[in-house]
């Protein structure tokens, strides 16, 4: 077998390329429109789709309501501390002398 391989010249290799082209807003547009098909059906998994889409374009499309919501997260950490801060100064003034009053007496 490999003696036959020796006289025998390989055949050249052959790439057959052909050119796509691709539109991405065609691409949407067509992603769209199943998905209106399958509302349509009432099919749950489309829904969830729909939903999740609407999350993503509404964090990444308006950065002025992201940026108020941040605020308002951070504002609201600051009061809890705030609060936390108070009440632990409440506890340490009024509880740790009557703490160490018992702890001191029984030693």
């Amino acid at each position: 077998m490999a003696l036959l391989r020796v006289f025998r010249t390989p055949k050249h290799q052959r790439f057959e390329y052909k050119p796509r082209h691709w539109n991405p807003k065609k691409e949407e547009l067509q992603q769209r429109l199943d998905q209106i098909d399958k509302m349509k059906q009432n099919d749950p998994n489309a829904l969830k789709a729909r939903i999740a889409q609407n999350f993503r374009r509404g964090s990444l499309g308006n950065a002025q309501a992201r940026r108020q919501a941040v605020l308002r997260s951070n504002l609201l950490l600051l009061g809890i501390i705030v609060v936390l801060l108070m009440m632990a100064y409440i506890f340490i003034t009024v509880y740790l002398p009557q703490i160490a009053d018992a702890l001191g007496t029984q030693g």
